[in-house]
Parts: C-alpha cells; structure tokens; sequence
C-alpha cells in the first residue's frame, strides 16, 4: 500500500530520474505494476511528455517509432532496450502543452500517436470520477492494461477522487485475479466486451464478490442481451462510449437509465457536449486530445482540433441528448457492388456469440468461434437472406479464438492478415 507522503517521495524520487535525462519525451513500457506508475505521475508533474506503450511491443515496431519520435529514454521495455537514450539532433522541443502520448490500436505498430495535453487529462479523469459517482471508499483493480486509454481512465480518476486503484498484471480468467479482487475489496470492475462475453461462459456472479457493486464497460458495442444480464447481477452497471482522441470517455449511460434508453451511449461526459455533423459524432470538450502525431517534429505542434473531435462515427441523438451509435463510418464494404456496413454484419449476428467481420475483396469475411464448415455454410445462407445478397458474397470461417489486442478490443489488422 503506497499513499499520502511515502507516494510523493516515490514520485518525487521518479521526477529526479526523468529530470536526469536529455530533453524530449520519454517511452514508456507501461505495466500494470508500481514502477510504471510511479513513472507517468512523474512525468506529468515534471512536465515531461510521456508515450505509454505496451511493454511487449515488438522490437521492430519499437525500434521504428523510437527512430521516427526520437524520445530522450525508453524505459520499461525489454533489458537490451531499457535505459537507451537517442540522440534528437536538432528535432524541435516537444510543445509545453504536450502531456501523454498513447497509441491509437494498441500493439498493431499503427504510424500514429494521439497528442493529450496538460489539461485534456485530467479534466477527463474528474468527467468520469463524476459521471460514475467515484469517491475515495473505492477501490479499482487493473483489469486493462495501463497502456490503454480505458484503463488509463480508470488509474485516472480514481486518483482524482482520492479512491484506490490496486495494479495487477493478472487477468480475468486467472483465479489469482479474483483472489486479489476480494482480499482488497475491489468496489468495481471494468471490462471491453469480449471479457463480458467470457465472463458470461465462466457464469460470473457479481453476488459471489461482496465488495463488488460496480462494473463498467466501454471499448465497443456489448450485446443488448448481456447488457440487461449483466445489469440484473450488478448493483450499478455503466455502459459507456469513448475514443483514445478524447482521453477516454466521451458519454456515459447511468445505471437508471438502462432500461429507458436500451441501446443507447449515454449522455456526454461532465463539461463535454455531442452533436451530429451530417450523421457524424462530433464530440467537444476539454478532453479532445491535441492532434496525431507521426514524426517528432508533429510533437511541437500546438493545439489542432481546439477541443473538437468528429469520431468517425455514426449515430444520432434522441430527444433528451442520449446518444445512439449505428456505425462506423470507415467500416463500409462492397458486396456485388452494395455497400454493406461491417458492424451491421456483427450487430446482425450478435446471437451467435464472438464475431467479427472483415472486407475483402467483393466480399465480406466473417469470423465466427467455434464454428465447424457446415455452420459456417449455413450462417452464410442467413446473411444472404436476411440482407438479400447471395450468399456467395459471404465467406465465414470458424476460428478457435478470435485475435485479440492488449486492449481486450478484437485484432482486426491480424484477422485481415489471414485473408
């Protein structure tokens, strides 16, 4: 347990180790552990610009955005990478706005990075501290990985509420991680959709925890059908929407209102504000990150969106400001010339368990777990009918496990790789 004095010497001795180092941000392999930790609240105290990166990242792909982003260290990676310092050379000072750096798809090795500044952090951690009511009797564990903006947001702002985060690197199907859970009366738990769905196989009952009357979920659309299951189990259960380019969170349903808005995102964050550009969601708020980033010299760049981000996708707002998602814009395929929206595919599907959907060419894939080829045949044949296609245009395939990122969040790019 670190708290109060022994906490800010420990960020403080961090902060002497930051400030040791050549100028220019700092990579971070950041695990569910305290040193990492310790290192990022550093980092935002001092004023040093931070990219938080999954600590497994491939050796080339690190390799290639420490050559294009030329941070001063990286730290937290592997033993030959740790402690490495790059020469800038003449590459332009990070911008003094310039706060965290996350990658926008986890471990895929996506060019770009997402600029928060100083204020977007923790103006969007006391957003969801309020919207979730959290107060300093909670208690959270790292369900997600740091690395992540959904499980930032959750160190986040439970510290802007003066609750307890406990760090863990187990996961939710190790029995450690539910030992841990109740030895420190965990109050809550957050969870993308695929651990939902293998929560459901592990016939998970939040009942069998006594401290845990919280669970949230964001990272995707959750079937309607767990939704109201999982709703049923837990004392309060929050569904909510966000982007890694708005921090986190961007709406958040309350408990109270699942049942009157079934389907629905929520409502926007405290002090942030939705509207609809031409079917667009179009967030605005303090939270909205600065811009992306590709090279180093995009790090000294100011503010680009002035706290206005079109998510890229679609959805509409109901009378009372609740925001529906029915898509994304870029999720769009073409079979025999027909566009065809690749979450209305998994959304059509949703009764059949884990699915994903992928374009090709002329034709949709579909991955479906636990399938064999005669159900393979026949979930083809459904989606022609239902979507008058023939079903030709559909290739399903049955996979034992769907890929999936650090995130939880399915690995599309690898599912793609496989075409």
């Amino acid at each position: 347990m670190v708290t109060g004095d022994e906490l800010t010497a420990r960020i403080g001795s961090a902060m002497k180790s930051l400030a040791a180092l050549p100028p220019g941000p700092v990579f971070c392999g950041m695990r569910n552990d305290l040193p990492s930790v310790l290192r990022y609240l550093a980092a935002l105290r001092v004023g040093r610009p931070i990219a938080l990166l999954d600590p497994d990242l491939p050796p080339g792909t690190l390799a290639e955005l420490a050559a294009r982003f030329k941070p001063a260290a990286l730290l937290g990676f592997t033993r030959a990478a740790d402690g490495l310092r790059r020469t800038r050379g003449g590459t332009p000072e990070p911008h003094p706005d310039l706060a965290v750096l996350l990658a926008t798809s986890g471990s895929t090795g996506n060019p770009k990075l997402v600029r928060l500044s100083r204020s977007a952090v923790p103006a969007n951690a006391q957003a969801i501290a309020t919207a979730l009511a959290i107060d300093p009797g909670e208690t959270a564990p790292t369900s997600l990985p740091l690395y992540y903006s959904y499980g930032l947001s959750v160190l986040n702002s439970h510290l802007a509420a003066g609750a307890t985060v406990v760090l863990t690197d187990a996961g939710l199907l190790e029995r450690s991680f539910w030992t841990m859970l109740d030895e420190h009366r965990c109050t809550s738990l957050a969870a993308v959709p695929y651990q939902y769905e293998m929560l459901r196989k592990l016939r998970f009952d939040p009942a069998e925890h006594p401290a845990l009357t919280t669970l949230t979920q964001a990272g995707g659309r959750l079937r309607p059908e767990l939704v109201t299951e999982f709703a049923a189990k837990a004392k309060r259960f929050f569904v909510m929407y966000g982007q890694t380019e708005a921090t986190a969170r961007i709406a958040v349903l309350p408990h109270d209102r699942l049942a009157t808005k079934p389907g629905s995102a929520g409502l926007a964050v405290p002090g942030g504000r939705l509207t609809i550009d031409d079917g667009q969601v179009v967030y605005h708020g303090p939270n909205v990150m600065m811009g992306y980033a590709e090279t180093a010299d995009d790090l000294a760049r100011g503010d680009d969106l002035g706290g206005v981000l079109a998510t890229g996708d679609l959805g509409h707002l109901d009378d009372e400001g609740f925001l529906y998602i029915t898509g994304r814009m870029k999720r769009i395929a073409k079979v025999f010339g027909v566009r065809v929206n690749l979450d209305d595919i998994e959304h059509l599907l949703r009764d059949r368990g884990p699915i994903a959907a992928t374009s090709g060419d002329d034709r949709i894939t579909v991955w479906a777990e636990g399938l064999d080829t005669d159900g393979c045949t026949t979930l083809a044949r459904r989606l022609g009918s239902e979507l008058r296609l023939h079903w030709s245009g559909f290739d399903v395939r049955g996979v034992d496990r769907l890929p999936l990122l650090g995130t939880g969040k399915i690995d599309y790019s690898a599912l793609e790789a496989r075409t």
